[in-house]
């Protein structure tokens, strides 16, 4: 190895641990469900992003098997040559619907979502405004676009009026767009979305919506965008097929005109083979049952309120969450990594957040209760919390 780059990492890795910001990856031994094997340790699983269960769902297990012996493992290129198989249409035609939307492509991943279609759509004449607390993906797709990007406090709609006011009105910019996540899976509140609507149409903004935590869980499974019956007036719809949907992948959901823009422009769709065909049509299921029935949702949000107000009573800082997502914010980053480690001891996972993830100082225990839950489990789930948190003086 060049000594160079030994003494930089050597430095610091050395840094991150001293600082409590280094992450163990924890290895899952068998299925990602509400409870999870580490170590031969069974434990009540509280950190995944499978917020309906439907990644161990044994419909979505038959008719992605099925798929496999029909259509093969693989898409066997990229989507413009001769990897876009029907089942991707299928899919594709699916989540247009399901977003009430004109057209949807889909991508390998949520976060390649945010890299293709950002970049695709803005360039070095136009400018972006995004939210503060925005995910790393939509960070990334600003930057790779060369747009100016402008920083908007976080969802502050008179410092988001006041910065695409200027913005605009500066001549120095062709377009102009507002990104937000619709969801922000931090804090777990939800993106003013009529607010910013009513002034990117003072302003005429492109409105683009990172749905990755809201679609299945807000809109009755339909997404933030949905819920407040917007989906005629956000320009891009981006999700993931990963979390509450339970396989991977994401989409951009829109007017038939930006989707075909994008499968002539978006460089991950352009040279990234397409999605596998058992994925493909286990998401396609998935869709379908969250369209068909209300069931799934309906218990995470059961579970979610459940878990908050017990924690709440407990005595825990919980944030301002608006869905499921409940972080217990502890504040120190070392403090909040012996936190997660005494509950993973106890018998609950449930992994620690700190910065980058979030701001230095703001370092938490985020949970994710899901529809798999049982009350059984969240409740020994509460009496190690309590246990923990007065243990080591989180709570009196």
């Amino acid at each position: 190895m060049s000594k160079i780059l030994d003494e930089y990492l050597t430095e610091n890795l050395q840094e991150l641990k001293d600082n409590g910001l280094y992450n163990e990856i924890n290895v899952v031994e068998g299925a990602n469900g509400p409870e999870i094997t580490i170590e031969g340790e069974k434990m009540i699983n509280l950190s995944s992003n499978n917020y309906l269960g439907l990644a161990t769902d044994e419909t979505l297990k038959t008719v992605a098997k099925e798929a496999i012996d029909s259509h093969g493992v693989g898409a066997g290129a990229v989507r413009t040559i001769n990897g876009t198989l029907d089942l991707h249409v299928e899919l594709e035609n699916k989540l247009a619907e399901f977003k009430g939307t004109e057209a949807a492509v889909a991508f390998q991943s949520g976060f390649n979502c945010n890299m293709a279609a950002i970049q695709a759509v803005m360039n070095k004449e136009d400018a972006i405004l995004s939210d503060e607390l925005n995910h790393a993906s939509i960070i990334d797709g600003c930057r790779l676009s060369r747009a100016k990007i402008i920083r908007v406090n976080h969802s502050d709609m008179d410092d988001l009026r006041k910065k695409a006011k200027e913005a605009v009105e500066s001549g120095l910019y062709k377009k102009v767009m507002y990104i937000t996540d619709g969801v922000f899976s931090m804090d777990g509140d939800v993106a003013l979305l009529p607010e910013i609507v009513e002034i990117a149409k003072e302003f005429d903004l492109i409105t683009y919506v990172d749905d990755a935590h809201g679609s299945g869980v807000m809109g009755k499974g339909a997404g933030t965008v949905k819920h407040f019956g917007l989906q005629n007036d956000i320009d891009l719809q981006m999700g993931t097929l990963s979390k509450a949907i339970g396989v991977v992948g994401g989409y951009v959901a829109g007017s038939q005109d930006l989707i075909d823009y994008l499968k002539v422009a978006a460089r991950p769709f352009l040279f990234s083979t397409s999605l596998t065909p058992g994925d493909t049509r286990a998401i396609t299921e998935a869709v379908q049952m969250l369209m068909d029935s209300t069931e799934l949702h309906d218990r995470l949000w059961e579970n979610g309120d459940y878990l908050k107000k017990g924690l709440k009573e407990l005595g825990f800082d919980i944030g301002n969450s608006e869905t499921p997502i409940t972080p217990c914010i502890i504040g120190d980053e070392k403090t909040t990594q012996q936190f997660s480690s005494r509950l993973m001891e106890e018998g609950v996972y449930a992994k620690s957040i700190v910065f980058p993830t979030v701001p230095k100082g703001t370092g938490r225990v985020r949970n994710m209760p899901t529809a798999a839950h049982t009350k059984e489990m969240l409740d020994e789930a509460l009496r190690i919390y309590e246990k923990v948190g007065r243990e080591l003086n989180v709570i009196s």
